[in-house]
């Protein structure tokens, strides 16, 4: 019996440290960069889109140092990721086109959009399980990229305006969200033709789309403040609204755990939220108006960058 308690405590103990030991830290970038997005790099380095520059950064979180990629004249990146061949992948809209920035040459090569898409808007990317790229653009656009020929294919949206967030589940299927469209949809990635889902009421404003290991779908509902799960086979949703506010949830991530990583604009702060017991956890931003867009992270470690601070932030336990 005592041994047994012991045992208890001994969890009771390992789970406050958890709690305890999650830290907070801050990465400045260059002045004005207004960072977006950002992506994690398998080699311990974080790139992000410096928005108002026209460039792409690479933190070294170990030294500080950041390294900058100028994109071009007109050049307005908003999303990235790292690709299977490890290099940077940017959604840009300034160019209405997708970018490739190779980590060791530094060669920027640009795949335009097609001329019957004009200013897509270009907003998120993701890699499919055959190293295909897919994009969307806030106009009413998505599509994808053939790394290997170059190869562009867009499409209209099923209700115009709105493609946002995508994501690649690991079941290999591609869903975006769309905020002004106020749905979801799923890709066929053989004919390109998107399947809306309805969101559980009218007006939540789905903006970016994250997959967990069993391939539920979490979507951030800007408009009402909440983050909705969509079950894609027994098509069901379930919905938590984030404490103390009513909009506003930007970003979502799921991350090695399962555990659901969040943007709260009405309180400044990234939430982490635990399906497991349904809680919220709040990490408020050191500084006002941080504007936290989109996460990503890696085992350990997530990600996002404040726009508005000129930084970027991790939460690491």
């Amino acid at each position: 019996m005592l041994r047994h308690l012991a045992w208890i405590v001994a969890a009771i103990f390992v789970q406050a440290g958890a709690a305890v030991a999650a830290q907070v830290t801050y990465y400045p970038v260059p002045s004005g960069s207004n960072p977006h997005d950002v992506a994690p790099a398998p080699d311990g380095s974080v790139w992000y889109t410096a928005q108002s520059k026209g460039e792409l950064g690479r933190l070294d979180p170990k030294s500080g140092k950041v390294e900058i990629y100028p994109l071009g004249a007109r050049s307005s990146p908003h999303g990235v990721v790292v690709g299977p061949d490890g290099a940077a992948w940017v959604t840009d809209s300034g160019l209405n086109a997708n970018v490739r920035v190779d980590p060791k040459t530094k060669q920027v090569k640009v795949f335009p959009l097609p001329e019957t898409f004009p200013g897509a808007n270009l907003n998120t990317g993701t890699f499919d399980k055959k190293g295909i790229y897919w994009f969307t653009g806030q106009s009413g656009v998505y599509g994808r990229v053939d790394p290997a020929t170059g190869k562009v294919d867009a499409w209209k949206a099923p209700k115009g305006r709105g493609p946002y967030g995508i994501a690649t589940t690991p079941a290999g299927d591609i869903w975006y969200a769309s905020l002004a469209g106020d749905h979801i949809a799923k890709i066929d990635a053989v004919s390109g033709q998107a399947t809306v889902v309805e969101p559980p009421k009218p007006g939540v404003g789905p903006r970016r789309i994250w997959a967990d290991s069993k391939s539920m779908l979490w979507v951030s509902f800007w408009n009402s403040g909440e983050v909705g799960r969509y079950d894609p086979v027994a098509k069901t949703w379930k919905v938590w609204p984030l404490p103390k506010t009513k909009s506003g949830c930007y970003s979502v991530y799921v991350d090695d755990k399962d555990r659901v990583w969040l943007t709260d604009f009405v309180n400044n702060a990234i939430v982490r939220f635990d399906p497991v017991t349904e809680k919220f956890e709040s990490f408020p931003s050191d500084q006002r108006g941080a504007s936290v867009r989109q996460m990503l992270g890696r085992p350990g470690e997530a990600w996002g960058a404040e726009s508005g601070t000129n930084r970027l932030v991790v939460v690491r336990d």
